[in-house]
């Protein structure tokens, strides 16, 4: 599985940081999805600098196999509750795409047609 980091230069990227958001996201994501993953993606942006507040948003773009990318952001006063609400929303995008999936598979269709 390829894992990035990226940050904007309000953020200061480390190799700490890189591993401590590997680890919450694989913890998270791979027990379900880990055969299927190929490519998470997490960016990290402090969207109004030193003004503080709720400011820091984490983007997560995950790549399964077979599957179109999925992606969602969360905003926080810190990184890690950015992260981990951002790992709740992708988790909630991949288990709605899945399901359609799964749903779709041995039913009938509106036109009448198996296994759609």
């Amino acid at each position: 599985m390829i894992f990035q980091v990226r940050t904007d230069n309000h953020i200061k990227n480390s190799a700490e940081l890189g591993e401590s958001i590997r680890a919450t996201v694989e913890a998270s994501i791979a027990p379900r999805f880990g055969d299927r993953l190929r490519r998470v993606e997490v960016y990290l942006e402090d969207m109004n600098a030193l003004k503080g507040g709720i400011d820091t948003r984490c983007s997560i773009e995950v790549h399964l196999a077979g599957r179109p990318a999925a992606a969602a952001h969360d905003d926080a006063s810190d990184v890690d509750t950015a992260v981990d609400g951002a790992i709740e929303k992708v988790l909630r995008v991949l288990e709605h795409q899945l399901g359609k999936q799964d749903a779709r598979a041995g039913h009938t269709s509106a036109a009448g047609d198996e296994g759609l």
